[in-house]
């Protein structure tokens, strides 16, 4: 892998403008589940007549407020996750001037929390909740909860929903073109922590036509990418030797 690593810090030298598609595996370097693996959520008994991927579907939310924030707030929220040195490796790199854009997949908010400026987010945060009557915006920790355990606004007691793109929702358009328009004018493309599995999120790098297109995950793809740089590894070992 010496090598490998020897090829990437070379092409990252030569690049100027860096776009980072991010999937579930830079969050579970940080000890929060994913949702496809065999340990990931989907795969947990949730102890309900619900399937987790059905609870966290509009559909289910709208029916099920209450199943549906018990089990959020059990399952998606983890306040006390650190950025791993995946996160730190961005914010190092646009420190040193380079031009960086992160596409994530992931939704606890840990990119902005290392410090990376432009963060694109295809499936929401949840660091961000809105009121549905009034669209007052809140943080998360400026949630009022009820006696449900329903985030409600004080000033119309509307529920307030997390800003993420639940089952049965689109992917916000300007979101995608933000996404789109960053890997298509990127120098170099870093895919990390997915398989590429999930559509329409893993269509995106198809858009890429520049020079370095460098992928880290621990698991082998089942996309055909040639002339790609590719990692089969733990991220923190790849990232933690090329800085």
């Amino acid at each position: 892998m010496e090598e490998k690593i020897k090829l990437f810090r070379e092409q990252l030298a030569d690049s100027q403008k860096i776009a980072f598609f991010g999937g579930a595996g830079v969050s579970t370097a940080s000890g929060i589940p994913d949702f496809r693996s065999a340990t990931g959520l989907y795969m947990e008994d949730t102890h309900r007549k619900y399937s987790a991927e059905e609870i966290i579907s509009n559909h289910f939310f709208v029916k099920h407020p209450k199943e549906f924030f018990e089990f959020y707030s059990e399952k998606l929220i983890y306040p006390e996750a650190e950025p791993n040195l995946a996160h730190d490796f961005l914010v190092n790199i646009e420190q040193e001037g380079k031009e960086v854009t992160v596409i994530t997949q992931n939704i606890d908010g840990l990119h902005q929390t290392a410090g990376s400026t432009i963060v694109h987010e295809l499936h929401g945060t949840v660091l961000d909740n809105y009121c549905l009557e009034c669209h007052r915006v809140y943080s998360l920790d400026d949630l009022k909860i009820d006696e449900e355990g329903i985030p409600r606004c004080p000033l119309d007691q509307g529920v307030v929903r997390p800003d993420i793109v639940l089952y049965g929702e689109n992917l916000k358009n300007e979101t995608i073109e933000s996404s789109i328009k960053a890997i298509e004018e990127a120098d170099m493309l870093i895919v990390a922590g997915t398989s590429l599995i999930v559509y329409p999120a893993a269509g995106l790098i198809n858009y890429f036509k520049g020079k370095y297109l460098v992928v880290v995950n621990k698991t082998r793809l089942h996309t055909y990418l040639p002339n790609a740089l590719i990692f089969e590894a733990e991220m923190n070992e790849v990232f933690s030797q090329v800085r």
